[in-house]
């Protein structure tokens, strides 16, 4: 695990952002496609909250989290960093490690909240490795890569424009083994679909139905769920296999 994970200090939020960014998260992950206004519109209609459009952006930024579609560029990456062009579209995914992919989501706790990032086996949606900090700093994703690559080494790796992704230490080590970088378009999250489906079944089947206490609680928690999710849970997409099984199967290091 990071070692950010466990130095947690309780967010400078007060308990009424902490409650709507819970809201917030929730109905994300129901309508990613919901821009800034329109979850203004829905926190003041269907929960009652008297918010403005500013705070709301506000709490979407803290969280990570766009809507789904092309959209005016509202943040930019690093300066400094190089952004490489989107080599997944049309391509046939037939076989693990050719296409890894990672993004980062947010986690809520009972008081505070958290960040995770997960990287994922396009072919197989095997999760090769996960990080848990609190703060979205590029270190824990720089450990998830190094953890991934001590499984295997994709064809292509596969992000978004963030700036922990763009940043030269997380994109060194994929240059040096000859991996080819792969960066979403700008507000298309779903360049990354698989990832953004793992989130889905991450929050619906394990974080809803949790109220983590602090962060080795998340943490403990999030391990026995990824576990079961690469070992026990059966896909259909894939034949009502685990991904673990076909992702050994057809290729994957073990």
């Amino acid at each position: 695990m990071a070692r950010s994970s466990y130095y947690y200090h309780p967010q400078a939020e007060t308990p009424e952002n902490l409650s709507l960014m819970r809201m917030l998260d929730e109905q994300y992950t129901r309508t990613p496609f919901y821009g800034i206004r329109r979850m203004t519109a829905w926190l003041r209609r269907s929960c009652g909250k008297d918010v403005n459009h500013k705070r709301v952006a506000r709490l979407l930024r803290q969280m990570g989290f766009e809507a789904i579609y092309p959209k005016p560029r509202l943040s930019l990456p690093d300066a400094q960093h190089k952004i490489y062009p989107y080599l997944l579209r049309g391509l046939d995914i037939k076989r693990p490690n050719q296409v890894w992919s990672t993004d980062i989501t947010y986690v809520r706790l009972r008081a505070g909240y958290v960040y995770l990032v997960a990287i994922m086996d396009w072919f197989s949606r095997y999760v090769l490795s996960w990080e848990v900090s609190v703060t979205m700093e590029s270190e824990f994703c720089i450990s998830a890569l190094d953890r991934a690559l001590r499984t295997g080494q994709p064809e292509i790796f596969n992000s978004d424009q963030g700036s922990q992704f763009t940043s030269i230490d997380f994109i060194r080590p994929l240059k040096d083994l000859g991996i080819q970088v792969s960066m979403d378009g700008r507000g298309r999250a779903l360049d990354n679909v698989f990832v953004e489906r793992l989130w889905r079944t991450v929050k619906y089947e394990e974080i809803y139905l949790k109220d983590y206490l602090n962060v080795p609680v998340a943490v403990d928690s999030l391990a026995v769920f990824f576990h079961f999710y690469n070992r026990q849970r059966l896909h259909q997409s894939l034949g009502y296999r685990t991904p673990e099984s076909v992702y050994y199967a057809r290729g994957g290091r073990k």
